[in-house]
């Protein structure tokens, strides 16, 4: 009687740690946020700020040009929360249902970068034009919001069709960085924050805010989202005041 009682009991203690562990795995969960190639550094330091706070949770980011990750979007891939460097792409996807909840983020400028080591005297859009630069690096338009402003101002500046033969286009902005360190192009149009993130490049100017749209970082909530709670929360954080600060020391400003 004692030996089937000791085994009930042996039977019940393992059926409760088997319920443990199951409800332990479904509290941890993973995030997959598609976010701006310009927002990698200050991400990744926010990243690991916030699985310290939230230990249940780890934080995936997949960088990329904007319009790239809209298409990923769009096709299926999986992802909770998107940060945009364009307000019309994240629209453009809201419209579309893919995305919900959207909301400007943050703000950036238009830079233009030469080497930091002899790189060019150049001040203004209109040196461009100078025999000093000639390649010049511009993220793909169609698909890098960074070149799309850049090609606003050169167009406002009545500069974009005389350039093209100097254009050498790049997927997104951390490779227009990466054309101008190693001298496969003699000056890019990057945003100030990615231009603040490495001393192999300098910022020979900033372009005109008046030439371009608006550079604004929206964010919003991916709809298929099977975390929705989650990302909601982090959704919220990244409006807080300690994130918020987090950002701005990398060269962003409050949208709001």
């Amino acid at each position: 009687m004692v030996s089937i009682v000791m085994s009930i009991i042996l039977m019940l203690a393992a059926c409760g740690s088997q319920t443990t562990t199951k409800s332990d795995q479904a509290e941890s969960v993973e995030l997959t946020i598609s976010a701006a190639a310009s927002l990698t550094d200050a991400l990744n330091e926010l990243k690991a700020v916030y699985e310290k706070q939230h230990t249940n949770v780890k934080l995936n980011f997949n960088y990329g040009a904007s319009g790239a990750l809209q298409r990923q979007i769009e096709q299926g891939a999986p992802a909770d929360l998107f940060i945009s460097a364009s307000n019309s792409v994240l629209k453009s996807l809201e419209k579309k249902g893919f995305v919900k909840d959207g909301s400007p983020l943050l703000l950036n400028e238009l830079v233009v970068v030469v080497p930091a080591s002899g790189g060019a005297d150049i001040k203004q859009l209109d040196d461009l034009k100078g025999d000093s630069i000639k390649k010049l690096a511009i993220g793909i338009p169609d698909s890098v919001p960074a070149g799309k402003y850049a090609q606003e101002a050169l167009t406002n500046q009545k500069l974009w069709d005389g350039l093209q033969a100097k254009l050498v286009q790049a997927k997104d902005v951390r490779q227009v960085l990466q054309y101008v360190a190693t001298g496969n192009a003699d000056a890019g149009f990057v945003y100030k924050t990615d231009a603040l993130s490495t001393n192999e490049t300098k910022i020979a100017f900033t372009v005109d805010a008046a030439l371009h749209s608006p550079i604004t970082y929206p964010i919003g909530l991916v709809s298929s989202t099977s975390h929705e709670e989650e990302a909601r929360q982090l959704y919220d954080y990244l409006k807080t005041e300690p994130a918020l600060k987090i950002m701005e020391k990398y060269g962003f400003k409050r949208a709001n």
